[in-house]
């Protein structure tokens, strides 16, 4: 009976308490909690290199990283000397050929990879004394040797001939150039004729000079035990000589004195490249370095950002649009808001992200936004602290950065304790809409005329146009004058002149293209087959299986796509009568409704611009006649886009010239097909088209 008294007043008590209970307020959120972060073990060598080790037994592996914390790195007329001897180093030492390194590394089942001024390797725990061993060897004991040198330069000379035609590329390079300028190290230019400057003298001396332990800290996490690391460390890295790398000083990067646009002519843009940038001195220790990263993460930190749901979701300019804040303890950095957006809306893109940049430093976040990045970061920073690496990088931010002990102890608590105002006060003072550099790479002939009367807060923004090196330039004359007496047709008849002439392509009853491309890792074919009678077959496979396949016969045709078969409607059977032709442009001299539009740049050629149907555009080339670009335009789920097709690299078969280069472009996606195969009346059966 006791008991049950007990029983019924613990149940009234709870009733009472919880009749007390306003549940129309949210509960007050309790205290952050503190973390209870592990601080790794440390030690240090004579030589300046600083070792932290966390231990973490639960599983049986280890990483080791060497990072060099040197002020950046003005290479000169030498630019590229750096990334050269990252590349060289870690093929095998003094002691151990290369070949001999990597078959270790790969027996030992671990990585082992070098930059300029750093390592990283990864191994089973039982092998982290000869992982070390090898690192350290590789570090100290660079094999530079000629062979490898040319090796590496030819790659990197290889690889800056791809960014020429870069849209992408060039336009990081000169948002860089335009921010600290030509002679800065985050404004110098990688050239061909730069690399061609390095020899192999440079890269020995830029690793005497910057590959030293002043600045050095090697980070250790795994199974592994202090003292043994402490050991290896001792007997492998104190023969590292002990050096001071130079130390420079740079001119600070200013902000323009009003916002103004900075175009660069890309002729083979399919989209424009945009970035409103302007110069931030942001260091981790600063006190208003959360709420910096909070207000960009409100205006553009991901899908549920503002510059995001603006541009993408509101006005579906682009795939995406992002902004991004940089902090560095030596150097000022950028904010920058991007886009990659089609060219039609290139000048409402621009005003659509100042007026995002200028209401976030007017107006104040809402309290939602506020609470929502908050949880945001709150929940990257407990998950992150599952990783023992996290452990280390925080240790190591600490070191490098200069920050309070309990920076990331408390962190928590920092965040939580922003406001409203702390964001809009980091947003006056890191985000600029009247002293922004808005850069626009992009296809001149095409947004310039809109981008030159883009109006923002009443004023005209002024445009300066600057070369692909970020030189300032004039502005370029799409209007120079065809010549007289120049005609569509006689255009069209220059390029059947030039693959090969009338009769031969009359001569043409079919032909048969087999070609191979390569999209996000997957390799895609294309077989492509077209007669003089209105036949047409194109598939496209991937691993053995018919991604998309169209064909036509006739009056009759059907589209095969994700397993599904539609058939053509006539509409749609005209459409593609009028490209199952061998060679269309003999069927555009006979229908006689093309017209010349003048000229217009496809990369670096002059061509002529032909406009074949209010969808359809060519361009071919002024000097040799061939066609280089078509550009259709589609209507696909009630939007409006742009094709284009870029053909090159012609070779002759059977007496006529074929493209042996195809680029299909559609938004962000470039598609490359190489063709391997070509035949001409061969290779094609009515079987094709059933």
């Amino acid at each position: 009976m006791k008991k049950l008294y007990i029983l019924l007043f613990t149940v009234l008590s709870t009733l009472a308490i919880q009749a007390q209970v306003d549940r129309t307020k949210m509960p007050e959120p309790g205290p952050a909690p503190e973390i209870n972060l592990e601080e790794p073990q440390s030690f240090d060598l004579n030589n300046g290199l600083k070792v932290l080790v966390v231990e973490n037994h639960k599983l049986p592996r280890v990483s080791i990283q060497l990072t060099i914390d040197n002020p950046p790195i003005l290479e000169g007329d030498k630019a590229g000397v750096s990334s050269l001897t990252g590349s060289l180093m870690g093929n095998g030492t003094r002691n151990i050929s290369k070949d001999e390194f990597n078959e270790e590394i790969d027996f030992l089942g671990a990585r082992l990879n070098f930059g300029s001024q750093s390592a990283f390797a990864s191994s089973l725990s039982k092998y982290f004394p000869r992982i070390m061993e090898l690192m350290a060897d590789a570090a100290i004991n660079p094999n530079f040797t000629q062979e490898e040198f040319e090796k590496e330069k030819e790659k990197l000379i290889t690889g800056l001939k791809a960014e020429q035609k870069d849209v992408s590329a060039i336009s990081g390079r000169v948002q860089r150039a335009l921010a600290y300028g030509k002679d800065h190290p985050y404004g110098e230019f990688t050239t061909i004729e730069t690399v061609n400057n390095v020899k192999l003298e440079d890269i020995k001396k830029f690793y005497r000079e910057y590959f030293v332990p002043a600045n050095a800290y090697l980070v250790v996490v795994g199974d592994v035990n202090f003292d043994e690391v402490k050991e290896l460390t001792e007997k492998h890295f104190t023969s590292w000589t002990k050096a001071i790398p130079p130390s420079y000083s740079y001119s600070k990067p200013k902000d323009v004195y009003n916002t103004q646009i900075s175009f660069v002519d890309m002729p083979n843009a399919v989209q424009s490249e945009i970035a409103v940038q302007n110069i931030v001195n942001l260091k981790m220790k600063d006190d208003d370095y959360l709420p910096a990263l909070v207000a960009n993460q409100i205006l553009g930190g991901g899908g549920e950002a503002r510059l995001f749901l603006n541009l993408r979701e509101d006005k579906g300019y682009t795939y995406g649009s992002y902004s991004v804040i940089g902090d560095d303890k030596y150097e000022p950095t950028r904010f920058r808001a991007v886009a990659s957006v089609r060219n039609a809306v290139t000048d409402s893109s621009v005003v659509e992200i100042l007026k995002e940049i200028d209401k976030i430093i007017t107006e104040p976040v809402s309290e939602k936004e506020l609470e929502n990045t908050k949880a945001k970061y709150a929940g990257r920073f407990v998950m992150a602290l599952e990783q023992p690496q996290t452990i280390a990088n925080y240790a190591l931010n600490i070191e490098k950065e200069g920050l309070p002990k309990d920076f990331y102890k408390t962190y928590l608590e920092s965040l939580e304790n922003i406001t409203v105002e702390d964001v809009q006060n980091a947003a006056k003072k890191y985000f600029s809409s009247s002293n922004a550099r808005v850069v626009v790479a992009g296809k001149g002939s095409e947004v310039l005329e809109n981008l030159e009367n883009v109006e923002f807060k009443g004023k005209k923004l002024p445009v300066l146009f600057y070369t692909k090196t970020a030189e300032k330039t004039e502005k370029p004359d799409y209007n120079a004058a065809t010549p007289e007496g120049l005609t569509a047709e006689k255009v069209v008849e220059k390029y059947i002149e030039a693959i090969g002439g009338k009769d031969k392509l009359e001569s043409v009853d079919s032909y048969s293209m087999t070609a191979e491309a390569e999209m996000q890792g997957m390799k895609l074919n294309l077989e492509l087959k077209k007669t003089s009678k209105d036949q047409f077959m194109q598939d496209i496979t991937m691993m053995g299986n018919s991604v998309s396949k169209q064909v036509l016969d006739g009056d009759k045709g059907y589209v095969v796509a994700q397993g599904q078969r539609k058939d053509f409607s006539d509409e749609e059977i005209t459409k593609i009568k009028e490209e199952s032709a061998p060679f269309p442009e003999l069927n555009y001299l006979a229908a006689g409704d093309i017209s010349l539009e003048g000229t217009d740049m496809v990369g670096e050629k002059k061509a002529y611009k032909v406009k074949i149907t209010d969808n359809k555009t060519a361009f071919y080339d002024v000097e040799s006649g061939l066609k280089l670009q078509e550009v259709n335009v589609l209507e696909m789920q009630g939007q409006t886009m742009q094709q284009t097709m870029m053909l090159d690299d012609y070779k002759e078969v059977s007496g006529i010239l074929f493209p042996f280069k195809l680029t299909q472009s559609m938004g962000p996606q470039n598609i490359e097909f190489i063709f391997s195969d070509i035949k001409v009346n061969e290779g094609v059966s009515p079987a094709d088209f059933e």
